[in-house]
């Protein structure tokens, strides 16, 4: 059955109360019937019917009891639709309330869904927080093993740079200046 097919409950309920009042008025017109029929027998006491005027009441009185009849049966016909359609109300009611208390729910589990996220991501951040941690405390180690490295090799080249170059020695031949080497026609 589909949202269109089920009539709301302002309909059902306006349908019960129509109802209602017809019945109420029904009930109205077989009580004045009753009393208006009472009021003419008891008003009539002396009166001796007359052969066709009590076929005539006769016939009215059963056109009144077929009329009766048919208002008992609306009656019953229009109690059993106000009983399904109570029926109905009371289940819509309870779907109503059951969807509103899923609703409620729903709302609360969206309220709580940040707080929810953000521990997971704390969680989840822990062990790369505790990574980047031992990753900078490596870092710093081997920033500082360099700088050491650096000091060291740095004390070492200046030493090498003072004591000078380490040039070939060649033997000297006496005390005279030996001719000066030319290198030909250059």
């Amino acid at each position: 059955m589909s949202q269109t097919d089920t009539p709301t409950l302002q309909t059902l309920q306006s349908d019960v109360t129509r109802l209602r009042e017809e019945l109420q008025m029904r009930d109205q017109l077989v009580q004045q019937l009753s009393q208006e029929l009472f009021r003419l027998v008891k008003g009539n006491a002396n009166f001796m019917p007359k052969p066709e005027v009590s076929e005539r009441h006769m016939a009215q009185m059963r056109a009144l009891r077929e009329q009766l009849q048919e208002v008992e049966q609306q009656v019953t016909f229009y109690q059993e639709q106000i009983t399904s359609r109570d029926t109905e109300i009371y289940q819509l009611r309870q779907s109503v309330q059951e969807l509103t208390d899923r609703s409620r729910m729903l709302e609360q589990v969206v309220q709580e869904l940040p707080q929810i996220y953000k521990q997971k991501f704390a969680e989840r951040m822990a062990p790369v927080r505790e990574k980047v941690a031992m990753l900078q405390r490596e870092n710093r180690q081997l920033h500082a093993e360099l700088q050491s490295v650096s000091y060291r090799l740095a004390i070492r080249t200046r030493r090498t740079t003072t004591t000078g170059i380490d040039l070939p020695s060649f033997p000297r031949m006496g005390n005279a200046p030996g001719p000066i080497p030319t290198f030909g026609h250059a």
